[in-house]
């Protein structure tokens, strides 16, 4: 559908000290100096960590794929058929070449380690636009392995379990979002029967934003998230699609440019949706950032942002926080996962606006916190 199309952000201490002698006197003050000092030194620490910076790579492509396999092995993917790689942590960069894929868009890729991965080409079947590519020596050579052809078939977003089961969702044909499965690590595809999943309504589809509004958790499940179409919901399986069931959420987008965007899962029971609407990223009276502690079955709205509604394409759970990306750039807030549900901090005032570049994509690795964006933007932090 052409609306998603289109889719697819010092502490200052004082201590009286006790009246002494000299040499205690000197000893005190060491003490206290250390303990300042050690103060300082985590402050500055704590606020290094939330400085982005940005990677210089060998393009000028738009990217919207990210894959972090590692803290050295990092893969990204966008457009004008571009795949770009670093095996050493961001300092250096390779630019791969896909035969035949100058015109296609790379909107989802899934790497394993530095040497295998799969991409999807994200645009109309019925243009050759809906192909699955992989690599198996570090992208000196990529094998077509899938290629839809049938009208109405877009490639959102593509997910793995392992590194022999994987999933990759398209907009909905006949009536049905359609999906497809490969149990080989990608090598070949087949389409889940449309009958396994529940109908799609009038107008609804799925975000082609950040290669995540599909998303999978564990060894099964998986859920993917839709717009467009009066009301946002949340498909959820649990037997890697071969079941599914639908759940609507407090959004109500009003056009095929809202909805969600996004999903991120702590646990079977614990996520986080994110979205909007991406004609008008700066605001809307939509709930942008929703809650479920069920494993998908209800959702709330959570933490709302200033100002409300901002646009997010991508989200990503980091050790406590909710990080969120967009048009106007990448944002953070505190979450809690727990036995008696999720728990955030109400209020705008809790959310930290941490970069304002255009951004696509947020993922999380061991040790950083990888963003890719428009115009070759590719972002790092500590986490």
């Amino acid at each position: 559908m052409p609306g998603f199309t289109n889719a697819k952000m010092l502490l200052r201490t004082e201590k009286t000290l006790p009246r002494m002698n000299a040499d205690e006197r000197g000893s005190e003050y060491t003490i206290f100096d250390c303990m300042k000092f050690a103060l300082v030194f985590l402050l500055l620490a704590t606020t290094a960590h939330a400085q982005w910076t940005r990677m210089s790579v060998p393009t000028t492509a738009g990217l919207r794929g990210l894959s972090v396999t590692s803290d050295q092995v990092i893969w990204a993917s966008g457009t004008g058929g571009t795949v770009v790689r670093t095996i050493d942590g961001g300092k250096t960069w390779s630019l791969m070449s896909v035969s035949g894929a100058a015109n296609l868009d790379f909107r989802g890729i899934h790497a394993f380690d530095a040497n295998t991965a799969v991409i999807i080409s994200s645009g109309p079947a019925e243009r050759s636009q809906a192909r699955i590519f992989r690599t198996v020596d570090g992208g000196k050579s990529w094998s077509e392995v899938y290629e839809q052809k049938t009208p109405g078939i877009f490639f959102d977003a593509i997910s793995f379990w392992d590194s022999k089961h994987g999933i990759v969702l398209s907009d909905p044909v006949a009536g049905h979002f359609a999906l497809f499965a490969t149990a080989d690590g990608g090598s070949s595809w087949k389409e889940i029967p449309s009958s396994m999943l529940p109908p799609a309504r009038p107008g609804e589809g799925a975000f082609a934003a950040s290669n995540s509004c599909l998303t999978v958790h564990g060894k099964s499940d998986v859920w993917f998230a839709s717009g467009g179409a009066g009301v946002a919901r949340v498909f959820r399986s649990t037997d890697r699609g071969r079941t599914w069931s639908v759940s609507k959420t407090p959004m109500h987008p009003a056009n095929t440019s809202s909805g969600i965007f996004s999903l991120a899962f702590a646990d079977a029971e614990n996520g986080v949706a994110v979205g909007g609407d991406y004609q008008h990223p700066d605001g809307s009276d939509l709930p942008n950032v929703l809650i479920t502690s069920d494993g998908g079955r209800s959702w709330h709205s959570g933490p709302a942002t200033d100002p409300a509604g901002v646009y997010f394409s991508s989200v990503a759970l980091d050790d406590g926080r909710i990080i969120a990306a967009g048009i106007r750039g990448l944002w953070s807030s505190a979450i809690t996962f727990g036995p008696n549900g999720t728990k955030t901090r109400s209020g705008a005032a809790h959310w930290k606006q941490e970069s304002t570049e255009n951004v696509n994509t947020v993922a999380v690795g061991h040790h950083k916190v990888w963003a890719v964006g428009a115009g070759a933007l590719v972002l790092t932090r500590v986490k």
